[in-house]
This record gives C-alpha cells, structure tokens and sequence, in this order.
C-alpha cells in the first residue's frame, strides 16, 4: 500500500494514546506504545512503510534513539537492509563520530560508530523515528549522516507535530505519516 488510505491512516491515528501534562504541564504527551500493541494498526504502518521505501534503493535504515529504533530495525528486516541506530552521547562502545544540538536548556549530542556505514561513501540511508517537535534532535540525526559520508535520502516520521515547524530544520525531504 504505497498510498495510505483515509480508512488506514485513521486506524493509525486512532491507535496512538494521549497523555495530558506529560513530561510536564501544558503538554499532550502522542504516547506510540498503545499503537506498539495494536498489530492491526502496526501492521498497516509497516506495511506501507515497505511499500513506500522498497524501490528507494536504501543501503541502510538509521533510527533515531530510541523509539526510531522499533519502526527501523523493523522496516530494515522488512526490506533486508542494515539497521544503524543513532545513539545518545555515551551509550556506543566503539569509536564514534557526533552531532551536537539545541535543546530549550542546553545541548545534547547524538553519535553513530564511526564505521556505522562501512561501504563506501555515498551508500542511501533513511532516518526515521516516532515523532519530530522541534526538530533538533532529528536535524542533528540527519546531519550525522551526511557528515559520516553517507547520503540521507529522506526523513521519516510516524508524526509530525507540524505547528512546531521542526521538519523545516531538517536537511532532506521529510515524509511523515500523521501531521498534528
């Protein structure tokens, strides 16, 4: 299903629970774990998510820490493809490379292992992840790609929270499957 249907995309929508004044006050938390438990609803989001990418030409499918890491490891399975998880600072064993960014109070670091696409330069990769705000965090994903050598094709996200403008930051086209 390369197009989602009204009838799938609702399906979807419907599957994803919101969580009032979380993490904070004044926040509608898009809780994915009640769409994660709901294999109708899992299964047409993967299913179009292999349709729309098998003839992208993908070398690799890098997920954004952490949920980006449950719909990438499994659409990389899907189209037999490597998975590259894009960590927080600290958590990979190896020698890695990194991407600072913005946060309200701070920065934070996102980082792959230096050898995360051992081909040569140029191979196709597709970030993904559950949702993009403010886009720092993807923006940061996004550039660690290009940076390492690799090319990022496009961005995907399950929502796009679009009042935020975060996919505007982002330097590759963005698809997202529900824009709020």
């Amino acid at each position: 299903m390369k197009v989602l249907t009204d009838e799938a995309r609702a399906t979807i929508y419907d599957s994803i629970r919101d969580i009032k004044d979380f993490p904070k006050e004044g926040v509608v938390f898009k809780d994915i774990t009640t769409l994660l438990n709901n294999p109708k609803a899992y299964k047409l989001l993967m299913d179009h998510l292999e349709a729309r990418y098998e003839d992208f030409n993908l070398d690799y499918i890098a997920g954004i820490d952490a949920r980006g890491f449950i719909f990438g490891a499994a659409l990389a399975d899907r189209l037999n493809i490597a998975f590259v998880p894009i960590r927080k600072k600290g958590k990979l064993p190896s020698t890695t490379i990194s991407e600072k960014y913005t946060l309200e109070y701070g920065i934070d670091e996102v980082e792959i292992h230096l050898d995360a696409f051992h081909e040569k330069k140029g191979v196709r990769v597709l970030v993904i992840d559950d949702l993009i705000a403010t886009g720092g965090t993807a923006s940061a994903a996004v550039n660690l790609v290009n940076k390492s050598g690799a090319i990022c094709v496009e961005s995907c996200f399950i929502i796009n929270l679009t009042f935020l403008n975060g996919s505007e930051k982002l330097d590759s086209p963005v698809y997202s499957i529900l824009e709020i």
